[in-house]
């Protein structure tokens, strides 16, 4: 597999997590519609709230490699706009070391949550009765993606491929 057809596979796996995430969030927005129509029209839907909350947590997690693949996460400059290059290499390397070692752990956790709960057949406490390793699982996958695009933003930073955004970028962002 060479280099390119790796890059573009990353690249679409980010952009197919953006992508579940939008769609999430549209799932929350008709949840929050049909909710409200029940309360008004009294159409038997039941656990549109929770819905809802399942499809919001799900876009937030979804969303999370494609924003740090886009510079979009909220970066603390002043320490690595402060030091010389080499140091500068020295705390973006650190830094996404320890990037590393937490998503995985929360990757890892993520996935133990949702496979502890499809093996306990645990449901929700609301109305709805939703066995909970579905609404899992969108958190779950979020946390692998993000896992993913950590490591890519390792291997780039230590290859010196890794592209930041500068500080005249992050002022146009306000």
């Amino acid at each position: 597999m060479s280099a390119s057809s790796l890059r573009n596979g990353l690249d679409r796996l980010y952009d197919a997590s953006a992508w579940a995430a939008a769609f999430m969030m549209v799932g929350t927005l008709l949840m929050v519609v049909l909710g409200m129509l029940d309360r008004y029209v009294s159409l038997s839907f039941r656990g549109t709230d929770m819905y809802a909350g399942y499809c919001m947590a799900a876009a937030g997690f979804l969303a999370l490699a494609h924003t740090l693949k886009k510079n979009e996460h909220i970066r603390v400059t002043l320490l690595l706009n402060a030091v010389p290059p080499r140091a500068k290499k020295a705390l973006e390397l650190w830094s996404l070391s320890a990037a590393v070692l937490l998503s995985g752990l929360f990757c890892f956790y993520s996935i133990r949550l949702a496979y502890q709960s499809w093996d306990f057949n645990d449901i929700s406490t609301g109305n709805d009765a939703t066995p909970l390793w579905l609404p899992q699982i969108g958190m779950a996958v979020g946390t692998l993606v993000l896992l993913i695009a950590f490591v890519d933003e390792l291997v780039l930073e230590f290859l010196g491929q890794r592209v930041t955004s500068s500080n005249d970028e992050a002022l146009h962002n306000e």
